[in-house]
């Protein structure tokens, strides 16, 4: 008798799938990743006591972790590094604020007598005003629309102070002990991370990862802050050869509101403009400090940071303007400081995940040639 193989179980094939199965399917997929950007900005919203502080913490210990680690190179330990870059920090702001006090309090004060001369100035377009109103009294007619009336209880000073106080407490000291935490374990940290990383090649993506963010980020900031720094020199220069007063405020306020991109050259302008109106008799004499201020910032933005940061780190522009958008809109004018370096981290994670994107230019370009046959030991 002859032994018979076992037969082999039949593979039956699916029927492959019809168009609409298809869009039912990626619809899902592409509404499963909606609800989860949803999800994502809603928490960042909700969350922004206590992620704000955090992650500005996380960007300023990435731009001075590099004073950190030359401090360890000399034997200086994690814990006593940490707290040297956290007095840095605060050292830099009391400077800051030592410097800007008293000059930006009194333009404070001076703030109704602008407004006025602003109003005066501005009388000449009172007929094109006047016309607008005409147009939308006419629009409000036919429409149909009324006005609508609000009132709002205005409280006390002091009872907006009780309330902010606190929080704000809350927030600062969150941010210090975030700073001194990251920078004291951030090697920890980095190491425990790519412990729970299973392959070999996902430990290796990781630690490319940080690199990047680490090099990335921190030659960012700190270029950027040298480069705002001669800026605002050049503006306090400039502002003292033109006549303005206290021009060694202008110079600062150029200098910090240059980090966040477009939007605080805009306001800068603006605030030029309007101390402008005050020092000069003519509208065209009070163009003239916004227009100085604009065109030492275009030879920055085109010409000095290009050259010191590279043109292979320059983001695209629409890119950048919708991360400011998005982070000022979450998280208000923080937000506008930490939009940039969010991209940069963003940017190198896609950098080592999607093949293709190497934005980040490296230090060094190593060229293989051929050896020579000469040299080689036979």
């Amino acid at each position: 008798m002859q032994s018979r193989l076992p037969e082999k179980p039949s593979t039956r094939r699916l029927p492959p799938k019809s168009n609409i199965e298809l869009l039912i399917s990626k619809s899902a997929e592409v509404a499963a990743i909606a609800v989860g950007v949803v999800a994502v900005v809603f928490a960042l919203d909700a969350a922004e006591f206590v992620l704000a502080p955090v992650v500005t913490a996380i960007v300023v210990g990435l731009m001075l972790g590099p004073v950190a680690t030359s401090l360890e190179r000399h034997g200086v330990p994690a814990t006593v590094s940490a707290g040297a870059v956290v007095i840095l920090f605060l050292v830099i702001l009391a400077i800051a604020a030592a410097a800007l006090a008293a000059p930006l309090s009194t333009w404070m004060s001076r703030g109704p007598q602008i407004w006025q001369e602003l109003q005066i100035h501005l009388s000449q377009l009172r007929e094109p005003l006047a016309t607008l109103q005409d147009l939308r009294d006419q629009l409000r007619s036919t429409v149909g629309g009324e006005g609508v009336t609000v009132s709002v209880e205005e409280e006390s000073a002091m009872e907006s102070v009780a309330t902010l106080a606190p929080a704000i407490v809350g927030q600062v000291l969150l941010f210090l002990a975030s700073l001194y935490f990251f920078v004291a374990t951030r090697y920890q940290t980095r190491h425990s991370i790519l412990q729970v990383c299973v392959s070999r090649k996902l430990r290796w993506r990781v630690a490319h990862i940080f690199r990047d963010v680490e090099r990335s980020v921190s030659r960012y900031l700190l270029s950027i802050s040298i480069i705002n720094v001669g800026l605002g020199v050049a503006v306090a220069i400039a502002m003292l050869a033109i006549g303005m007063p206290s021009p060694a405020l202008w110079g600062a306020l150029a200098g910090l509101l240059n980090f966040v991109v477009y939007l605080g050259p805009a306001v800068m302008a603006v605030i030029l403009f309007a101390v402008g109106l005050t020092q000069f008799d003519t509208l065209g004499g009070s163009l003239v400090p916004p227009l100085v201020y604009l065109a030492l910032n275009l030879i920055e933005a085109q010409f000095v940071t290009p050259h010191v940061i590279g043109r292979a780190m320059t983001m695209n522009p629409f890119v950048v303007i919708l991360s400011i958008a998005f982070w000022i809109w979450i998280w208000g004018p923080l937000g506008g400081f930490i939009a940039i370096p969010v991209l940069l981290v963003l940017y190198s994670i896609a950098a080592n995940i999607i093949p293709g994107i190497a934005w980040i230019p490296e230090e060094r370009t190593v060229v293989m040639r051929p050896a020579d046959p000469r040299n080689v030991r036979r």
